[in-house]
């Protein structure tokens, strides 16, 4: 079974493209701009499962043409995709009322238009076949967080698309779920999580000293939905928080 995962040169996206590896699939992968990372992953790759199918595509999934191009060229690649895992996200953080239309702009495009692209160009191979697991990764943000207003409507309608999908193609079996992480070990929370909200986390996150998640545990949870034990698994929001579902 074959995957497509958007964001996966860093962070959450490269521990599920090698979680994936690990467990025996081929990996195809989207990344913006950093051929470097993009290298590393794919090497790694090669050190995970030798002789592997892995392989990163330039992309921006904000721009639907580009999503076209990039997924016909991947469909070539590749004997179907059966799962398409959604990782790629960005910040742009600033109050409601100092809010430029392009930091709301471009958060919407990239965190929600661009998983609609992605679905749309892998839908009908999925179709073909009657089979598909599409994997959202959404944020605890998604219920609202102070000067996040564009980045937790963005999260928000991701899950909103997620049911969508798993009303209309359930049948067809095609599964949809969305992932929410809590605070994780990544560049984007290291770069821009208030150290307030580090010293709230650590203190009332139920988990030994408060820690924060790991990126390969939620990659094995991507995994077990996209694979045989996540088969009943449809329209559902799955937390891996560490048990704190809200933050400062």
């Amino acid at each position: 079974m074959n995957y497509f995962v958007t964001g996966g040169s860093r962070g959450i996206g490269a521990a599920i493209v090698l979680q994936a590896v690990r467990e025996g699939h081929d990996v195809a992968f989207a990344f913006k701009g950093n051929r470097e990372a993009a290298a590393r992953v794919e090497a790694e790759a090669q050190q995970v499962r030798p002789g592997c199918q892995c392989k990163g595509y330039v992309l921006d999934v904000s721009d639907a043409e580009q999503v076209t191009e990039v997924g016909d060229q991947v469909l070539g690649d590749f004997d179907g995709i059966g799962v398409v895992v959604n990782c790629a996200g960005i910040n742009r953080a600033n109050l409601v009322v100092s809010m430029a239309d392009e930091e709301w702009h471009s958060v919407l495009a990239t965190n929600l238009h661009g998983p609609f692209y992605v679905i749309r160009q892998f839908l009908p191979t999925m179709l073909a076949s009657r089979f598909g697991r599409i994997i959202n990764v959404s944020s605890i943000q998604h219920s609202g967080a102070a000067g996040q207003a564009n980045y937790a409507a963005s999260k928000a309608g991701l899950h909103g698309l997620t049911a969508s999908l798993a009303k209309e193609y359930g049948r067809k079996g095609i599964t949809a779920n969305v992932v929410v992480p809590g605070f994780f070990d990544t560049d984007m929370t290291r770069d821009s999580m208030p150290p307030q909200a580090k010293e709230y986390w650590a203190q009332y996150c139920p988990m030994p000293k408060g820690r924060m998640g790991r990126t390969d545990e939620l990659a094995t949870v991507v995994t077990f939905l996209a694979g045989p034990g996540g088969g009943y698994i449809n329209g559902q929001v799955i937390p891996v928080t560490g048990g704190l579902d809200w933050t400062y």
